[in-house]
């Protein structure tokens, strides 16, 4: 059981889509939760929760809205008003009464601006046939774009892996400074004029800085900025669910590049928080599919295309992420995620409908991956930012494959599990809805 005074970390270890929105909307109808959490990532999150035939897709809302909790988006999320207040006005349509009033924003949070969304497609289409798998959101673009700022970066001059259109000056835009105008339209009209080489070539356009500034003003008029000691006075009314976005396998230092996210999706954040907080650690919850999916571009060593078969409402095809894939359970790479994270404390495992159902290709579990160096059934976890190893997990990756042994049932599945991962499970999911979830 996970303790009734710890916080929990809801953390996917695979590709995304793990059921993140769906244990956190779980975990927030016990009751007891004060607030959701969101610790990485931005707009680009797609959770989905379904509760008494209601269904809706958390972006930047914490997933426990619909069970009435409220939601503080850190100093680690990325915030774009523009979405978020059109995810205000869907919850409105589900019943969700001024949705808008369950939002903190953490002053130091960047800002993700049409700018940004119009730079992101811009490089991807420049990228052609070796996109990264980008949702096209703007979200690594609004990372990158602080840390060419804060290296004041040279036109021209590469910054990681992408090249500064123009001279970096002033700063990245953040919360804290739609409250002064003057510095609003600053802030705006350097990053305007930076990416406007980039831009020029490229066929996205984006509002005008006084039409967004008048957005942004709105924006923190709307919702309540954090203030200092937050999360202190969040925890001391109950438990807090941090609710992280995608998957390990994508993060941006331990996932497999360049098919990653500009995104810490790792336990970190939420670490960090509660220990500035000087609250106690949490209770890190890896989250799984009883199979493995993705989005897009990159390597996916079980894949098998009759797995697509699976009925997948909620997912399909984007623009810019690419094509929806399915692969069979591939306990190599989730070892990896688990080792790469320190460990977890529990396990939540979704899908497990899929194994029980006879209508569905059966799924295997995968153990060990044929490479070009032999069988193996480890990744190696290499050190922290080192880049160049996780290309070579990614190159590997892309010749391996796997077969593996057929699962009997949702308990096999559920044992193996435990048994490669070195954790209990402790929420087991047999269907998307709330009512499909129960304790193990």
């Amino acid at each position: 059981m996970i303790p009734d005074d710890q916080s929990v970390i809801v953390v996917g270890l695979g590709f995304g889509d793990e059921a993140k929105g769906a244990t956190v909307d779980f975990l927030c109808s016990a009751g007891n939760v004060a607030g959701v959490v969101r610790f990485n990532g931005g707009a680009q999150a797609a959770h989905n929760v379904v509760v008494d035939g209601r269904h809706h897709t958390f972006r930047q809302f914490g997933s426990g809205t619909l069970a009435g909790v409220p939601t503080l988006l850190s100093r680690f999320a990325l915030v774009e008003p523009i979405g978020l207040a059109g995810e205000a006005e869907e919850l409105a349509a589900l019943g969700v009464p001024d949705p808008l009033s369950l939002i903190t924003v953490d002053p130091d949070a960047l800002i993700t601006t049409p700018v940004h969304v119009a730079a992101n497609r811009t490089r991807e289409d420049a990228r052609g046939a070796g996109r990264h798998g980008s949702t096209g959101l703007g979200i690594g673009e609004t990372v990158w774009y602080d840390l060419a700022t804060t290296r004041r970066a040279q036109a021209g001059e590469r910054v990681e892996n992408l090249v500064a259109p123009a001279t970096a000056t002033g700063r990245a835009l953040r919360v804290r400074d739609c409250l002064e105008p003057v510095t609003l339209r600053r802030r705006l009209d350097e990053l305007v004029r930076f990416y406007e080489p980039l831009l020029a070539a490229g066929a996205h356009g984006h509002d005008g800085v006084e039409a967004m500034a008048d957005l942004l003003t709105a924006f923190v008029g709307a919702v309540r900025i954090a203030p200092a000691g937050h999360l202190n006075e969040l925890a001391s009314r109950g438990r807090l669910v941090f609710e992280g976005a995608q998957g390990v396998l994508l993060d941006e230092w331990r996932g497999f590049h360049p098919h990653t996210t500009w995104s810490t999706t790792t336990p970190a954040n939420a670490q960090a928080l509660l220990a500035e907080a000087g609250l106690p650690r949490g209770y890190v919850l890896g989250l799984t599919r009883a199979y493995t999916t993705r989005h897009g571009a990159g390597p996916l060593p079980t894949e098998d295309p009759a797995l697509l078969a699976v009925a997948e409402p909620f997912n399909g095809s984007g623009i810019y992420q690419g094509g929806w894939r399915a692969g069979h359970l591939d306990l190599v790479a989730l070892r990896y995620a688990v080792e790469a994270i320190g460990g977890v404390d529990g396990l939540a495992v979704s899908h497990l409908d899929v194994v029980d159902d006879p209508g569905t290709p059966a799924v295997r579990a995968v153990g060990a991956y044929e490479t070009p160096r032999g069988l193996t059934d480890r990744l190696p976890v290499g050190a922290f930012g080192d880049l160049a190893h996780q290309q070579e997990l990614t190159d590997l990756m892309h010749r391996a494959s796997g077969t593996g042994r057929e699962l009997r049932d949702s308990r096999d599945a559920v044992v193996t599990l435990e048994r490669a991962l070195g954790a209990p499970a402790q929420v087991l999911a047999f269907g998307p809805g709330r009512a499909d979830r129960k304790v193990a």
